[in-house]
């Protein structure tokens, strides 16, 4: 399964393009190597993903043929080092820059 469709389906992004994205910036390692979109993922490997000023760390323990409940997301992975992000909490992690008075 490409890495952008396993963080999609175990729920460690809220969208397919999210998980894109965050791979283009070269925010997701694969054992320790920037990865792209299409990398193929195994059971084993260790993944870090970097949300904004905190970077998450999780160890792949399935790789499901396909979508997976819900309930049932937080089973394909080990949370090694970080936090468990919350659902979307990328795509709304963005510094916020004032604006100066004109």
């Amino acid at each position: 399964m490409r890495l952008d469709k396993w963080l999609k389906v175990s729920r460690l992004v809220k969208r397919r393009t999210v998980a894109d994205t965050l791979c283009d910036l070269g925010r997701v390692m694969v054992d320790g190597r920037i990865a792209k979109s299409a990398t193929p993922v195994r059971p084993g490997q260790r993944l870090l993903v970097r949300w904004g000023h905190r970077m998450t760390e999780v160890q792949i323990l399935e790789v499901p043929a396909g979508a997976v409940p819900t309930a049932e997301a937080s089973r394909l992975y080990r949370i090694i080092d970080g936090v468990s992000p919350e659902v979307g909490e990328a795509e709304h992690d963005v510094p916020v820059v004032p604006m100066e008075n004109a």
